[in-house]
């Protein structure tokens, strides 16, 4: 599995996402199981969300790393509405439990709220000083709101990237690159499988022997500094983000899904789910 550097660590390039998981209880084995097998398979970064199931995949998560914990770079989320000075520590700790963990190598504000980014980024050290996080960052920030934020300290910016949501590559991923500050893309091989199904992509895949959503992860991968944490739970799902890691495109395939899915040429709002 190629890593990259993130937060001060070297962490695979592919990871695990985990939206949706934790929301039904007759898939708890199922997804745990998967977690575990994306760990063997060198997808060690796992992001996870107070938010997703109401803290449901934390415990998926939690239950998934048991007795596995320093082999994981674990990466989770916190609400904006408690982004507050006081409700970062709280919500810290009811993560921390669901985790079953004694700490969060990188805490996320899950995208801008009413709270002072001041007041957050003051809760994000507090945490830091005592041991409970390691690093943190932001999700869902356009340029501005990392402007705004002007702070050296915030390790990544967790945002929606794929063929089909390509915004970010007008201002946003080159403000990052330049300050070597990762990008995670969440969905990154899109939603309900309607980009999968697009013929140009199709073709890519044909040509190389891999399926569509492998080579949509190559194709964020061509990029310095990008992440990508796509969601499986079927075993043989796992195994292909894994393999996907080592699929390296061809000039004329990115030229051809240049022509299928069009890169921005002007600024665009950014993209969310």
């Amino acid at each position: 599995m190629r890593s990259l550097e993130l937060a001060g660590v070297n962490v695979s390039v592919i990871g695990q996402g985990t939206w949706q998981m934790g929301e039904d209880r007759s898939r708890h084995n199922e997804e745990v199981a998967a977690l575990r097998l994306g760990i063997e398979l060198g997808m060690t970064l796992i992001d996870t969300a107070e938010m997703y199931a109401e803290g449901g995949a934390e415990e998926v998560v939690g239950e998934a790393i048991a007795g596995r914990r320093d082999e994981v770079f674990l990466v989770s989320k916190v609400y904006p509405h408690n982004a507050s000075r006081k409700g970062i520590p709280q919500a810290c700790e009811r993560s921390l439990r669901r985790l079953d963990t004694d700490h969060i190598d990188l805490y996320l504000l899950h995208w801008r709220g009413q709270y002072p980014l001041e007041e957050t980024v003051e809760a994000f050290e507090q945490l830091r000083a005592a041991g409970k996080i390691g690093r943190w960052g932001v999700s869902n920030f356009d340029v501005d709101d990392l402007q705004e934020l002007a702070a050296p300290a915030c390790a990544t910016n967790q945002v929606l990237y794929n063929l089909e949501e390509r915004g970010i590559e007008f201002d946003l991923l080159p403000w990052c690159q330049q300050r070597r500050m990762p990008v995670m893309a969440y969905c990154p091989i899109g939603q309900g499988g309607k980009m999968l199904a697009n013929a140009t992509l199709r073709q890519v895949a044909a040509r190389h022997r891999v399926t569509p959503a492998q080579v949509s992860l190559a194709w964020l991968l061509r990029q310095d500094g990008v992440i990508a944490i796509p969601k499986a739970v079927r075993p043989e799902h796992v195994r292909l983000n894994a393999q996907a890691a080592q699929l390296v495109l061809e000039p004329g395939d990115l030229e051809a899904l240049d022509q299928a899915f069009h890169a921005p040429q002007r600024k665009q709002r950014l993209a969310m789910v």
